[in-house]
């Protein structure tokens, strides 16, 4: 199992890379970095974007996240585009199943995330992060 954790956070390096180059740019305006093992990620927390409170962003094995505290409840997408009432799930399971994601499909994540429709609830890489925050299930797309 390390043998292929290890093998995922190689073949993820170039997302990763990109993910650590923003986080340290970040941390000039307030970011700070935090190693979580649980989630396989560097986490850059603070990191000053705008839009909505606790946005966060998976680039490989680097997390970026807007707030203090990765593991915070959010709404799922499904929850969020009205196709169903679910209760919150934690940020930080939802952004592992990404890193899960990313370790599995390395440079190929970003193209086929934006394929599948970006940051939105008829993507099944979302979805299926959702379902892993919701059931510690089920980190792969199901339906690609």
């Amino acid at each position: 199992m390390r043998l292929l954790c290890a093998a995922g956070i190689c073949w993820t390096l170039p997302n990763s890379f990109l993910g650590l180059v923003v986080g340290v740019v970040c941390m000039a305006l307030g970011a700070r970095p935090q190693w979580r093992r649980r989630d396989l990620a560097l986490v850059f927390r603070h990191v000053p974007w705008r839009g909505s409170g606790g946005g966060a962003i998976t680039l490989g094995n680097v997390i970026l996240y807007t707030g203090s505290e990765l593991d915070t409840p959010c709404l799922t997408y499904a929850h969020r585009a009205g196709q169903c009432r679910e209760l919150p799930v934690s940020l930080a399971d939802h952004e592992r199943a990404h890193v899960y994601q990313y370790m599995v499909l390395g440079p190929l994540f970003l193209p086929l995330y934006a394929l599948c429709g970006g940051v939105s609830v008829r993507n099944p890489f979302e979805r299926a992060a959702d379902r892993y925050a919701q059931s510690g299930r089920g980190w792969w797309p199901l339906n690609m």
